[in-house]
């Protein structure tokens, strides 16, 4: 908001403390600390004034002045300050005017619940006028197959979640029901990821659920927001959108909603200067992807294979005919790798795993975090020699705990590196000689000098560094010249980089988030981008409608082979 904008609501003398709460406001609602002239710019005061109005939140710590940076953000008085509304947080209503909203906007029914022992509660509702599902405040409903209680299972702490799930009576209500520990642990994994929960009539037949579980002060649900429809018209197609506004009324109620390495808000939609290539780009399969990842072509199949990690399912992409088949998993799933006897190896929530295109049953290989339930695989490439390289991440980005590995022949696994928050795309020179390497949160590409055969890493130094303001990097390849080709999610752009990490050429898309990149087709000019649709806003939908699609360009360069995992027999 703006000063002017809510002057004559403004008691008569109290302008200069409507003037300082606005720039609270300016503060904390920026995407990125700000600097004093784009502040000043924001708040419509004149210097001077404004400059008084800044130096009183300062001294008082409700903003702080990043002397190195030249930024501002909130102060340590201000979290002091908010952290005490929890003593006193009355979660109802609070919540209220955001469920009146959602079922206004989305039409449907929307209700607050809590958990109460092994059980959801209902405490509070708003349904549209006219056919809705009819939610009875006071109700109390199952864990295991709702999507209220699989959002408040998910965020819990995993002791507390363990010792839940094993009270619970995995009653099957509908042919739907999850009735597996496994299975219901997956899905909770998945809904991590995700950021909210679904369930497709598990609970009671033609009704379909999404839900947020609203976190308190120290990271625990006190809460969850729930929408629920007829399975007819809150179906796959809009479900995922009522999950992406779930998650912005959480924050909206409590400032979190579990914070998680997707849910960055993409840039503004602008040409991307000088670098910008000409290319003609095509949106060769408008599929839909939440989160698309890990194209890998294979030259003896020329097929592209590619997965969705949130819609867990391995695809096989024919660029001649456009048909894409499909292979559905029941577990979260991140790359996909060719093996040396036309087999897969896939990473997923349970490990680096093989399988054949087509049959979802699995065979674990190794785990190379076992053990670490705030932790996934994330992507991973089969590397020079045919050993497996993977990294990791937690669940919600909130920590560096993620780590590289690389599992050779024997299946047996090795840590190359720690400390990482979200590992992401790797790829290696023509002469084998460099590894490349991301990790998304601090926008960096490192380099390591590589040594064939024994996979040995040295000499890590910072490759390209990506400004926050310009996107995050997310999966690369490399070119047969050497050039480091990246996805910039949140940039509406892919990038490529010379061998001496200088930023060369840049390919804008139609849509904020392309996730990777891979070379294929007869002669491996093609270049193929994955893209996700996850949490993206509306009115981002709206302008980037192609989000989720595949698509494919020639930029003039050629790719280099994908390595396929040799194992011993």
């Amino acid at each position: 908001m703006s000063s002017q904008s809510n002057a004559k609501d403004v008691p008569t003398g109290a302008a200069a403390l409507a003037k300082g709460l606005t720039l609270l406001d300016t503060v904390a609602d920026a995407e990125r600390p700000l600097r004093f002239a784009e502040l000043q710019e924001l708040s419509g005061l004149p210097k001077p004034t404004f400059a008084r109005i800044l130096r009183t939140v300062v001294a008082f710590g409700l903003v702080r002045l990043d002397e190195a940076r030249g930024t501002y953000t909130l102060g340590p008085r201000f979290l002091e300050l908010s952290h005490r509304v929890w003593d006193t947080f009355d979660l109802a209503s609070v919540a209220t005017p955001e469920l009146s909203h959602l079922s206004q906007e989305l039409g449907e029914s929307f209700a607050l619940a809590r958990l109460e022992a092994d059980q959801v509660q209902y405490m509070e509702e708003y349904s549209p006028p006219g056919l809705g599902v009819r939610v009875d405040i006071g109700r109390r409903v199952p864990l295991h197959c709702t999507a209220a209680g699989k959002a408040l299972l998910a965020f819990q702490e995993p002791g507390f979640a363990r010792t839940l799930i094993k009270r619970l009576t995995l009653e099957r209500f509908t042919d739907k029901t999850i009735v597996g520990v496994e299975e219901l642990e997956a899905d909770l994994t998945l809904t991590r990821a995700r950021g909210y929960a679904v369930s497709y009539e598990e609970h009671l037949v033609g009704v379909n659920s999404v839900a947020v579980a609203i976190t308190g002060q120290d990271g625990t649900p006190i809460g969850a927001l729930v929408g629920l429809g007829p399975s007819s018209r809150l179906d796959e197609s809009s479900i995922h959108v009522a999950g992406r506004e779930l998650i912005a009324a959480a924050r909206r109620i409590t400032g979190s909603a579990g914070a998680v390495a997707i849910s960055s808000r993409p840039r503004p939609r602008s040409l991307v200067g000088e670098t910008q290539m000409d290319v003609s780009m095509h949106c060769v399969l408008p599929w839909g992807a939440q989160l698309g990842e890990s194209p890998v072509w294979s030259v003896e199949e020329q097929r592209l294979y590619w997965v969705d990690i949130l819609h867990p399912s391995i695809y096989r992409f024919d660029p001649e005919t456009g048909h894409n088949e499909s292979c559905g998993l029941n577990k979260l799933i991140s790359a996909v790798m060719l093996d040396e006897n036309d087999g897969l190896v896939v990473a997923s929530q349970d490990g680096l795993e093989s399988l054949a295109f087509g049959d979802s049953r699995t065979t674990t290989l190794a785990h190379p975090e076992e053990g670490l339930r705030h932790n996934r695989l994330n992507d991973a490439k089969v590397g020079p020699g045919g050993a497996i390289w993977v990294g990791s991440m937690s669940l919600d980005a909130s920590k560096p705990s993620g780590g590289l590995y690389r599992m050779d022949a024997n299946l047996d696994i090795e840590c190359k590196a720690s400390g990482i928050t979200v590992s992401n795309g790797l790829g290696w020179s023509p002469d084998n000689r460099v590894f490349y390497f991301v990790d998304t949160v601090p926008g960096l590409i490192y380099a390591f000098d590589y040594e064939p055969g024994v996979g040995k890493l040295d000499n890590r130094r910072v490759f390209a560094t990506i400004a926050e303001a310009e996107g995050r990097p997310d999966g690369l390849t490399v070119d047969s010249e050497g050039g480091v080709w990246c996805a910039i999610w949140d940039g509406w752009c892919v990038n490529r980089y010379t061998v001496d990490g200088k930023l060369d050429r840049v390919i804008e898309l139609p849509v904020p988030r392309p996730t990777s990149v891979a070379f294929g087709g007869p002669d491996l000019s093609t270049l193929f981008i994955t893209s996700a649709r996850t949490r993206l806003p509306a009115a981002t939908l709206a302008e980037a409608p192609l989000s989720g699609g595949l698509f494919a360009c020639t930029p003039g360069f050629t790719g280099l082979p994908s390595s396929r995992f040799r194992h011993s027999e």
